[in-house]
């Protein structure tokens, strides 16, 4: 379960971004567009969880892109209310993470499909090490424009690089592994 583990571990690491994100914006922010033809953090959370909940639920006997998924659908920011948003977001991220979490590393090899194209699951794992981050990256970016100065660091804040590595250090060697910012 080693590099099961390791996947695990990274992708609940950028759910806790995509959750911070979350969590310190108001509904309305959470629907605001930065500019026309751009995706609010709602609808990146909602592409998201259609991708998840596609690719993940019965992944290991049924296609991962299912004939129910509306992809275009997703890029409609439909939510009428934060909770309604977190639950979708939470329901894509445990179907993923129970379908991981289902599996053994001997499983890694075996053979799923996405788009009727034959990938192993560890390949399967990798192509959403892209994509998750990439838009989750998204998200944090657009939380930093919308609160400005207001915004939380996420990461090692600007200047602030020299006193976070001396406390790392003084911390026991591998104390934080998978939650140390970048």
């Amino acid at each position: 379960m080693d590099k099961l583990n390791g996947f695990i571990k990274q992708f609940e690491h950028y759910k806790g971004l995509g959750d911070k994100t979350i969590n310190s914006l108001s509904f309305e922010e959470l629907q605001k567009e930065c500019a026309p033809d751009t995706n609010s953090i709602a609808v990146l959370v909602n592409h998201l969880s259609g991708n998840m909940l596609s690719r993940w639920t019965d992944f290991l006997t049924e296609d991962g892109e299912k004939n129910w998924r509306n992809r275009d659908g997703e890029f409609i920011n439909s939510f009428t209310t934060k909770d309604e948003l977190i639950n979708r977001w939470n329901n894509g991220w445990n179907c993923f993470l129970s379908a991981l979490k289902s599996i053994t590393d001997d499983d890694l090899e075996k053979i799923i499909y996405i788009r009727n194209e034959a990938h192993t699951i560890s390949e399967a794992i990798n192509r959403q090490l892209s994509h998750y981050p990439y838009h989750i990256g998204q998200m944090v970016f657009l939380g930093k424009l919308i609160k400005g100065k207001q915004w939380q660091s996420l990461s090692i804040p600007k200047g602030e690089s020299l006193q976070y590595n001396n406390q790392k250090f003084l911390e026991n060697k591998g104390k934080h592994r998978f939650k140390d910012n970048t």
